[in-house]
């Protein structure tokens, strides 16, 4: 039985001990104190509109290693049309996350509690957004959680070719810079695989995760001025 989670108590059952599907717990809600402790123990909210949230550690994990990152000729070329800025428009680009069509989805998981929830977190300095703008309009741009020296990639949208894989590579280069350790991409897809993303075990996941985060918790984000030369 998938434990349920209740308003008054912030903890987490062991992510190691998810369901086959990756089910950690359901129920609770989506207050800053627990989702920063749901990121610190490598679990995230991932539910449909009306259902309970639910709480999630999958096996295998995706993450992205800085140096695997495949930066093509085409996209680095691409790169070179596009403004980007950090944390200057993060409601627009969680809202557009929310309006992007995904394959196989019916609707969006990105609901109005989850803008309001992660808005807060932004406000907390914890949740971050980049963006990529043509001719001062924003096209692109990704949005996630930073818990110690790991990002933790969220969605992302795109209105012009390479918008969104511009700005996800403006923010490695950025986070090798500032002595992050990996992007937890969470749940595997052939989009970010391509880009040299990669599965791992939860087991793999959960102890980097631990040891990373046991030397850095307090690591800064280092974004000084939102545009980004």
């Amino acid at each position: 039985m998938i434990p349920k989670l209740l308003k008054h108590e912030l903890t987490f059952p062991n992510p190691n001990d998810a369901d086959e599907n990756g089910i950690v717990a359901w129920g609770g809600d989506l207050n800053p104190s627990r989702l920063i402790r749901a990121y610190q123990n490598g679990i995230f909210p991932w539910y449909a509109k009306d259902d309970p949230i639910i709480w999630w550690s999958t096996n295998p994990r995706l993450i992205m290693e800085f140096d695997d990152f495949k930066l093509s000729h085409s996209l680095k070329k691409s790169m070179k049309k596009f403004q980007y800025k950090f944390d200057s428009n993060f409601k627009d680009v969680i809202q557009n996350c929310s309006l992007v069509p995904r394959n196989n989805q019916d609707g969006t998981w990105i609901q109005d509690e989850i803008i309001e929830a992660y808005g807060v977190l932004h406000d907390m300095g914890i949740a971050h957004s980049i963006e990529s703008y043509l001719d001062g309009k924003l096209v692109g741009g990704l949005y996630g959680v930073v818990v110690g020296k790991v990002f933790c990639g969220e969605s992302m949208f795109s209105y012009v070719s390479d918008a969104s894989k511009s700005a996800y590579a403006v923010l490695i280069k950025h986070l090798k810079i500032w002595g992050y350790d990996f992007i937890d991409c969470q749940v595997p897809t052939n989009h970010l695989k391509s880009l040299g993303a990669k599965e791992v075990s939860r087991e793999y996941f959960l102890d980097r995760l631990y040891k990373v985060n046991m030397l850095s918790l307090n690591h800064k984000w280092n974004v000084e001025n939102s545009i980004i030369n």
